[in-house]
């Protein structure tokens, strides 16, 4: 007689610190129940991963802030929550915990917790590959794995033995291979026979402020050689659409662009092309199979500081990942409505099969299941069965 013993309730610590980590929680918690369903989960969560079932003990909003200034108002805040947090875990003693990104957060909290005896797993590198590298000394001593998105992060990792799996990005699961782009323009009701370019001039109130002036006089040298240019411009949220407007309007108020709340990789893969604020969108875009022309501008200062710290050759991910450029990057001063329009022109009027299938290419390197990835190698490190 076989005696089916219950499995022992596993119990899951994460912290996530922003909207992007919520969406990768509660993909992470969705596969280890599948795999195991004993599992309590707790920690400071977003509205997806409560979904899921997790236990929130303090609000993600609590900790999701952006620069210096804002960062300086909430640290009492940010770093009492992180004390506490530690206490009760150290007193818990979860089976595991997981930071995703949120680094400065993260990555001090797992250590306290490793030295008392807590596997911790940091969930996405930071960049250590293009700065501060020194970090990786401090990722290797506070974890006992970390989950990378990308293949050469892991490469990086191996170079200094610090234990590392490629998981894939959960991004590259999610957009379609060869996505539908005839689907996707009779929802935003695109007329046909159009050329259709999309402005992404980025997710944070500097970007808008610095892109959004080129993008848009961009657009107006390239209507000059198309004239039936229909022109996308998702917009992140409502306040970066009213910095958008206003800019807008002082520059080219008769100018016709089509805002669209969201929807920005709708928007990319309707698009013949898009010129877009360097950053995550770059790699979404590429998964879109949208030809673009990345530009980028920063303070004097911060850009100065940038060049001295970054040592990667580029900027773009389907730079990095490609090991070379196969899509422009505009810089700084390069950052012009001249330079973008010539870069854009041939994008939006030419043959880019080539362009897209190393676009391709690149996205089934990336496609790996991520979750299901993540969820095995969490117990993994727990050590149970899966």
């Amino acid at each position: 007689m076989t005696i089916n013993h219950p499995q022992p309730t596993l119990t899951i610590a994460l912290v996530a610190g922003e909207t992007s980590g919520d969406i990768l929680g509660a993909g992470l918690i969705r596969s280890l129940k599948a795999h195991y369903p004993n599992i309590k989960f707790v920690g400071i969560a977003g509205p997806n991963m409560q979904a899921e079932g997790c236990e929130v003990w303090y609000s993600m909003e609590e900790l999701s802030v952006m620069g210096i200034v804002e960062v300086l108002g909430k640290l009492k805040r940010i770093l009492a929550i992180r004390k506490q947090l530690t206490q009760r875990l150290i007193a818990l003693k979860p089976d595991v915990f997981i930071g995703i990104d949120a680094p400065d957060f993260n990555l001090s909290l797992e250590g306290k917790l490793k030295q008392n005896g807590i596997k911790t797993i940091h969930y996405v590198s930071p960049s250590v590959w293009a700065w501060k590298q020194k970090r990786v000394y401090k990722i290797k001593h506070n974890t006992n794995l970390i989950l990378t998105f990308l293949p050469f992060e892991k490469v990086f990792y191996d170079k200094y033995s610090v234990p590392c799996q490629f998981i894939g990005h959960k991004m590259a699961d999610d957009i379609a291979l060869n996505p539908d782009q005839a689907k996707i323009r009779s929802q935003l009701n695109i007329p046909s026979n159009v050329n259709v370019l999309s402005l992404l001039p980025g997710s944070r109130h500097a970007e808008v402020t610095l892109l959004s002036e080129p993008f848009i006089k961009a657009v107006q040298l390239i209507k000059q050689t198309i004239p039936n240019l229909y022109v996308l411009v998702p917009l992140v949220n409502a306040k970066r659409r009213q910095e958008f407007e206003k800019i807008k309007s002082q520059i080219a108020p008769d100018l016709e662009l089509h805002l669209l709340d969201g929807q920005a990789r709708e928007a990319m893969i309707a698009s013949d092309a898009a010129i877009l604020a360097s950053g995550t969108v770059a790699l979404e875009c590429m998964l879109a199979k949208c030809p673009m022309v990345v530009g980028y501008k920063m303070k004097p200062f911060t850009f100065w500081l940038a060049k001295k710290l970054v040592k990667t050759k580029y900027v773009s991910l389907p730079n990095i990942l490609a090991g070379k450029a196969i899509v422009p990057e505009l810089l700084q001063n390069d950052c012009t409505p001249e330079n973008i329009a010539k870069q854009i022109l041939p994008l939006l009027t030419g043959d880019n099969t080539v362009l897209k299938q190393t676009f391709l290419t690149l996205h089934q390197q990336i496609r790996c299941h991520a979750d299901e990835q993540a969820a095995k190698a969490v117990l993994d490190v727990i050590g149970v069965n899966h």
